[in-house]
This record gives C-alpha cells, sequence and structure tokens, in this order.
C-alpha cells in the first residue's frame, strides 16, 4: 500500500486533453473520475476483512479540483497490516520471523501469534479501477 494510503488519477494527457477539447470533455472526465473512485472505494470495501467495521468505514472517497481529482484513503492505520500480513506470513519475508505475545482486550487475554496471512483488499480494488479508468479514457481518445 502507499505510504500515505491513498491513490489519486490523471496525467500529463488528461490536462492537455482539457486544454484541447474544453468543457465537454471536461464533464466527462469528472463523471469517469468520480465512477473510478466508488469503484475503487466499493471494491476495497467488498473484499476488505471484517472484525468491527473499522477498516472498511476507513475506506473513504475525497474530490479536489472541482471534481478532476479524486483520492481514495484508507485512514485505519492497521491497513497495511491486513494488506500484507504479518510475522511469518508477510509478503516476500519482510515479517518478524519469532512468534509475539500481546494482550488482546477483544479477548480478555494474552495471545501468542506468529503473524496474520495476508488479506489484500487495497491492491486488487486500485487494478480494478485502474482497468476501469484506461477503459473509459480510451473512448474518449485519450
Amino acid at each position: 500500500m502507499a505510504r500515505s494510503g491513498h491513490i489519486s488519477f490523471g496525467s500529463g494527457k488528461l490536462s492537455k486533453a482539457l486544454k484541447q477539447y474544453g468543457e465537454g470533455i471536461e464533464n466527462e472526465m469528472k463523471y469517469i473520475i468520480t465512477q473510478t473512485a466508488y469503484l475503487i472505494q466499493a471494491n476495497a470495501k467488498s473484499l476488505a476483512a471484517f472484525d468491527d467495521g473499522n477498516l472498511k468505514d476507513s475506506i473513504e472517497v475525497e474530490f479536489k479540483n472541482g471534481g478532476l481529482t479524486a483520492i481514495v484513503r484508507v485512514t485505519a492505520s492497521y491497513a497495511v497490516y491486513v494488506e500484507f500480513g504479518t510475522g511469518i506470513y508477510a509478503v516476500e519475508g519482510n515479517g518478524r520471523k519469532t512468534p509475539w505475545t500481546y494482550y488482546s482486550n477483544k479477548l480478555g487475554r494474552f495471545v501468542t501469534t506468529e503473524g496474520m496471512q495476508p488479506q489484500p483488499f487495497w491492491f486488487p480494488a486500485i487494478k480494478v479501477g485502474q482497468k476501469y479508468f484506461k477503459k473509459e479514457t480510451r473512448k474518449l481518445g485519450l
């Protein structure tokens, strides 16, 4: 996941097209950007692991620049651990190699673990959004 936990769409081609084609294409691009952002959000929420709903609730969309910029972000601080796993299960072996013990408020007891399997939700959702964005902008000749 990106360090900042968000992704935005746009390109130099888009800026050039807006200058060349004007308001007509601008409205179409705003629609595509909006649809792409909500598509990423919906996919990420549907793929996100569910415990108390905090992770799903933390997947937000924000629009800027009059609708020409969309930011989809995940604000849950632990999202990166869900996406890439922890401990011995971490993607590319980047996790801790030895078990550890922590106190679980939810369970009301100490728990020993070797980690958590990755449960990708962010990057699969982004891939769906990128595919949609490219397909729709190609229809506009971009």
